[in-house]
């Protein structure tokens, strides 16, 4: 373990998963914050996943590259060449410290390496010796962490030690703004609770199926004067690249009566706005969840096969419906006896 002197007034975080991975870093970058308040703090992010810290007070400045297979319309050598410049931005900028954030993999280490700052802190696996990327490296933990805590480790070298915050969420008004137009659009009653219905997740297990969805929302429907909210990922399931579930939102749609108001939601930004005027919601285990989680709304999460120790809801109220690697396993029963317990509270 490295300690640092605290003549350091740059500092970079470096996060290139998905949504809810940056999500759960929102804790460490506030840490940060709160550490050294008169330190910039900058953050290397990708397209997919940027829109989750928009308006992050926390952050000076945001630095966004691109993978090449959420750009299957450009040429490798053109996403290489832009990505080139946004790490010439960062070398020039001479950070003090910037901080790998996520589980060892080599490509994260050499993205460290190459921001050239001057201390380069992340993890690496427990039988290596040593690191030609990190020079103040640390070994993944070995007791399972979620990966709130897991992230928030790596600041110890910076001084920071104790418990995380809650996640770190600021939703676009304009956005929220348009939710709520779109609400009064289809006549919701504002008396009414807004259940949010998310039915998409990335990973094929974590997926609940369609007509499950369906059962669900006619039982709570039928049961409690709630309006429902259907969200989902854009996109055709036919789409190679970023599949999508506009089919199953249209099944949904058409089988619920009173129908549901279907929020599509092209951008980050929007699901972000509207989960923010939800006020419960029912998901798959994935980003949604987390940007959820960061709202500090109630969540029931129909669990596929993730480890819940490591990617449960952080610092929200949350019911996890997990029977076995499947989210498939879960029925519609076990599903309204959560909402149902949810509501109550």
């Amino acid at each position: 373990m490295h300690s640092l002197k605290s003549g350091y007034s740059k500092i970079l975080f470096i996060r290139r998963d998905n949504i809810g991975d940056l999500i759960c870093t929102t804790p460490s970058i506030y840490a940060v914050r709160e550490k050294y308040p008169d330190a910039k703090i900058g953050i290397l992010v990708n397209t997919y996943n940027a829109d989750a810290i928009s308006d992050n007070p926390d952050i000076d400045e945001v630095y966004i590259y691109e993978k090449a297979k959420h750009a299957p319309d450009k040429s490798k050598f053109s996403v290489w060449l832009n990505n080139l410049k946004v790490l010439q931005k960062i070398r020039k900028e001479k950070y003090d410290v910037a901080i790998g954030c996520g589980a060892y993999s080599p490509r994260l280490a050499r993205y460290t390496l190459l921001t050239a700052a001057k201390t380069r802190i992340g993890y690496i696996k427990r039988d290596m010796k040593k690191s030609k990327f990190y020079n103040t490296p640390l070994y993944e933990p070995e007791k399972t962490l979620h990966e709130v805590e897991k992230t928030f480790n790596l600041l110890s070298p910076l001084g920071i030690n104790g418990k995380p915050s809650g996640l770190r969420m600021f939703p676009d008004n304009a956005e929220v703004n348009k939710v709520k137009d779109f609400l009064n659009s289809a006549g919701f009653s504002k008396r009414k609770s807004l259940i949010a219905f998310h039915i998409s997740s990335r990973r094929p297990e974590n997926r609940w199926p369609v007509q499950r969805f369906v059962e669900l929302t006619n039982l709570i429907s039928a049961n409690y004067p709630v309006n429902i909210l259907l969200l989902w990922s854009p996109g055709s399931e036919k789409n190679v690249y970023h599949p999508g579930d506009d089919e199953k939102a249209e099944i949904i749609k058409n089988s619920i009566k009173p129908e549901p108001a279907a929020y599509k939601t092209t951008h980050v930004r929007e699901l972000i706005a509207a989960l923010s005027v939800s006020s419960l919601v029912v998901c798959c285990d994935g980003g949604a969840m987390h940007i959820a989680a960061a709202l500090e709304k109630p969540i029931v999460t129909i669990w596929g096969s993730t480890n819940p120790d490591n990617w449960a809801p952080w610092g929200t109220r949350h019911i996890i419906l997990k029977k076995n690697r499947n989210a498939a396993g879960i029925s519609v029963e076990d599903a309204f006896a959560a909402v149902s317990t949810l509501l109550k509270q």
